[in-house]
């Protein structure tokens, strides 16, 4: 089932059926473990609709499918995004940190948004004046249940700045963590069964209405589970409302830096395609 959160109300796929229903208090939704039963008990309440009256209204806008959340993101879990933070660093001698990181049995985990900070779909996000290289990382984005349970999927765009980042590695707040930085959408894939390995991740990058950068990768080069890097966010940590976790990117835009008034598309086999525009701040 695909939950989205209307401007005005919810809206339910479940099964090739569209129910809409009344705005929720997504904290208190997301805080709830057996999410995908309690949502089938829910829609049998709500008004079913046709596709198209659905399609109405997603077109007159859509919300990042979240409460208060606090957003997490995993790094260096993709060999390609390894060898891209090692080729950045390397002048700053950072280089050997990530290729540690990768093979450790400790993850790299970080903070990465505030629910403020989180871009809606079709809304921008940002790009720092004060950096001069700048990317979108397309990231399978789990929603983890107050227990740390897997309940749905997400397609998350993690905003980096790689020129601060590659100048020096304690500078990653400062490269990840900005008003912008980040957008989760169009939709919550609700859903207990992990999605296939072979499940595609894509990104197109538009400038001016032409393809300005492209990538693709799947599931498979994920060398970290998504229960595994769960697992490790829980620990000491916790969360009574929710949260999701990024688990990294494998499409990382070579020798492509993002200009303002960019179009990425992210699209995910399953869950669908986040479109976000590009600003500066």
């Amino acid at each position: 089932m695909r939950l989205y959160k209307l401007i005005s109300g919810t809206l339910l796929e479940l099964n090739g059926i569209y129910f809409l229903g009344p705005e929720l208090d997504w904290d208190q939704l997301l805080g709830r473990e057996q999410l995908p039963k309690l949502l089938a008990s829910e829609a049998s309440h709500w008004e079913k609709i046709s596709s198209e009256k659905a399609k109405e209204a997603i077109a007159e806008g859509l919300l990042a499918p979240m409460g208060t959340q606090e957003v997490w993101a995993a790094g260096v879990t993709y060999f390609r995004s390894r060898t891209a933070r090692m080729e950045e660093s390397s002048d700053a001698g950072g280089a050997t940190f990530y290729d540690k990181v990768y093979v450790a049995d400790r993850p790299e985990l970080f903070f990465k948004a505030t629910a403020s900070r989180v871009s809606n779909p079709g809304d921008a996000v940002k790009i720092r004046t004060d950096s001069s290289w700048d990317v979108p990382e397309p990231e399978l984005t789990l929603l983890l249940s107050p227990s740390g349970k897997i309940q749905g999927y997400t397609i998350g765009n993690d905003m980096s700045s790689r020129s601060i980042e590659g100048e020096n590695p304690l500078y990653l707040p400062q490269a990840k963590v900005y008003q912008g930085c980040a957008s989760l959408g169009p939709c919550l894939l609700i859903q207990e069964d992990p999605l296939p390995t072979s499940t595609k991740i894509s990104l197109e990058v538009h400038r001016q209405g032409s393809l300005a950068a492209s990538g693709e990768t799947t599931l498979a080069q994920l060398k970290r589970s998504p229960e595994e890097l769960a697992s490790w966010l829980f620990r000491a940590n916790s969360f009574p409302t929710g949260c999701f976790l990024m688990t990294g990117t494998g499409v990382v835009p070579d020798n492509f830096s993002l200009a303002k008034g960019d179009a990425v598309s992210i699209s995910i086999e399953g869950i669908g395609t986040l479109q976000n525009g590009v600003g500066m701040i």
